[in-house]
């Protein structure tokens, strides 16, 4: 198979109060877009240990393609703590094994047949996984329709800027929410101007085919070279939020792939994780209607 959409990075379990549900952007990212039927693969690291197997076992039983290798490091978890707006809040275990995902020669052949591949600053906290996955991009063909995304995914104080800087570079898409973009603004030396301001900025600088820009309960944006597209957010009942900005990512990418105007991807990714917002967990089953959009 050709044409491969790729989420690289971590994969875990994120610890809810009702229980354990697997995790990682990548992963969120990787078995959505295998739901709108396109061919995807979730690129990361597990233990030899039981929650490993389990994660596995469960990415075979959602007949998800994935290159995960196994590492001699205990499996990755996050504790979260969901607070009264149904808003997450990680405690992300370090030195696991989705930060040592090794490059190998199967990575490589993937690389090589991959359409899109969306990855984040949190996978690249380990020299490990951050040599990985620049390895993969630079393996990926070089012609101007790869479409790589970088979401950046701001987690607990990992990262630094010349992590972002170097991401940044390297995508042609960037998906960002409004409080890392003050986060990125500070760090980049422009404060002070106003959100649409400094996506542009960003925009222009990078060279950026598109900049996705997501606001919560107040909408979200798409900028592309000269047009924005600007939806706003569905009012529905939140179970809670983790997850919802993977599916965002995933329905957009998806939407675009199958040949979808940037307005009409954009729809369809609001209304996909406006729908994920009203499940537990990261990976609920999508209703057919958002599958035949």
């Amino acid at each position: 198979m050709k044409d491969f959409v790729v989420g690289m990075g971590e994969a875990l379990w994120d610890v809810l109060p009702e229980g354990k549900k697997i995790g990682g952007a990548p992963a969120n990212f990787a078995y959505h877009v295998s739901q709108f039927g396109l061919p995807s693969c979730v690129v990361s690291a597990v233990g030899d240990d039981a929650l490993g197997n389990e994660i596995l076992e469960n990415f075979s039983a959602k007949a998800l393609n994935q290159r995960i290798e196994k590492v001699p490091y205990p499996t990755g978890t996050v504790q979260v703590e969901i607070d009264q707006a149904g808003i997450p809040q990680y405690d992300i275990k370090e030195n696991v094994a989705w930060d040592n995902i090794p490059f190998t020669a199967e990575l490589e052949c993937l690389a090589r047949k991959t359409k899109a591949v969306c990855f984040g600053s949190l996978a690249q906290r380990n020299v490990v996984s951050r040599e990985t996955i620049n390895r993969f991009l630079d393996s990926m063909p070089s012609d101007n329709d790869s479409l790589v995304v970088f979401d950046v995914n701001l987690r607990q104080g990992f990262y630094n800027k010349e992590i972002l800087c170097n991401s940044m570079k390297r995508c042609n898409i960037l998906k960002i929410n409004d409080e890392e973009l003050v986060t990125v603004s500070r760090m980049f030396g422009y404060p002070g101007i106003d959100l649409q301001d400094k996506c542009w900025i960003l925009l222009g600088k990078y060279n950026l085919k598109m900049l996705i820009l997501t606001c919560g309960i107040n909408g979200s944006y798409v900028f592309t070279p000269g047009n924005v597209s600007y939806q706003p957010t569905p009012r529905v009942e939140v179970a809670d939020t983790v997850g919802a900005g993977d599916s965002f990512t995933a329905a957009f990418i998806s939407g675009i792939l199958k040949g979808k105007s940037v307005a009409e991807a954009h729809s369809l990714a609001v209304r996909t994780s406006a729908f994920v917002c009203t499940q537990q967990g990261a990976m609920p089953l999508l209703p057919q209607e958002l599958i035949n959009a």
